[in-house]
């Protein structure tokens, strides 16, 4: 097994600066991967690092490629103007 480091849901609440809450909420719904360890839940390391941006998983990078695509798609001549100035 993998030995991983693990946070509980009010740390990640501080580290990221919102309420316990908004992270149980995420958490239900399934937007953040939580285990559940008696009654706590408990995000993984590798979690924290993609929630906070140090990491970005795959599915992170094609929701990125898609977003500019469209974005290019969208506005590519203004953004040629502007990289002209």
């Amino acid at each position: 097994m993998v030995d991983e480091k693990h946070i509980t849901i009010p740390r990640l609440a501080e580290l990221l600066g919102v309420s316990r809450i908004a992270i149980y909420k995420r958490v239900k719904k399934g937007q953040i991967p939580a285990i559940k360890i008696g009654k706590t839940y408990v995000i993984t390391d590798r979690t924290v690092a993609s929630i906070l941006g140090k990491r970005v998983t795959e599915k992170g990078k094609k929701r990125i490629d898609t977003a500019v695509r469209r974005i290019v798609k969208e506005y590519g001549e203004v953004l040629k103007q502007l990289g002209k100035e």
